[in-house]
């Protein structure tokens, strides 16, 4: 009688420990899931940041250039420098990032 109860309360504590290890499992799997989603996450909020910056650069050399007292056609010509200077950052900022 005794041995049937200890065998019950065995086989019983055995079924929690396996209800635990998979429950377990599937927690670490989400974690895991979490993870990988949290690392895209933060890598594609760094471009992000990373484009904001670049935006407001571009903006500021614009206002610059546009503060710039020269007639229409030097003008012009700063502006496509600058242009070609910003297109060239960009360059260098984008094979740094690699």
């Amino acid at each position: 009688m005794k041995r049937d109860r200890l065998n019950n309360e065995l086989q019983t504590l055995e079924r929690k420990i396996r209800l635990l290890l998979a429950q377990y499992d599937q927690e670490k799997k989400s974690h895991d899931e979490l993870k990988k989603k949290y690392v895209e996450l933060k890598s594609l909020f760094q471009a992000k940041d990373q484009q904001i910056q670049d935006f407001q650069n571009k903006i500021k050399i614009s206002t610059i250039v546009d503060s710039i007292s020269v007639g229409d056609s030097e003008a012009t010509e700063v502006r496509i420098k600058i242009d070609d200077y910003i297109k060239e950052i960009d360059k260098c900022i984008n094979q740094l990032s690699k």
